[in-house]
């Protein structure tokens, strides 16, 4: 079944360590999705900024980052969506987003054609994807 969400890195990584910290609906569409047995989507680029985040000490996971990237990879939930050429091309033409991982991130829900579970106010207000904030 394909994905209708695709999941921003703060969310991953608040459904994770800080679940309190994500919104209603967004808790909504995450349990509905566990629930349902359906799948999550998520980009590549949100593996590399998890580990960023990880090795840069700014958030509370008291993981590993190997660990607890493996650890999405199985989750049943998400599904890990490579970077490919039309992302990587959609992603060029997103210039009122500043940050590639948010370009590709928002990329990839374009392309796919995904609502977007973020709660990133530049993503928002940019209008360039649909979004459950």
């Amino acid at each position: 079944m394909t994905p209708n969400y695709l999941a921003d890195t703060h969310v991953v990584v608040r459904w994770y360590a800080e679940p309190r910290k994500l919104s209603r609906e967004q808790t909504r569409v995450l349990d509905q999705a566990t629930s349902r047995r359906e799948r999550v989507a998520i980009s590549a680029a949100t593996l590399v900024e998890i580990a960023i985040l990880l090795n840069d000490g700014r958030h509370r996971i008291k993981a590993k980052t190997e660990d607890l990237l493996s650890e999405l990879e199985a989750d049943p939930l998400f599904l890990i969506f490579p970077i490919t050429i039309p992302i990587a091309v959609a992603a060029g033409a997103l210039s009122l987003l500043r940050d590639p991982a948010d370009r590709t991130i928002v990329a990839t829900a374009r392309v796919h054609r995904l609502r977007l579970l973020t709660s990133d106010q530049r993503i928002i207000a940019s209008n360039l994807v649909p979004v459950v904030d």
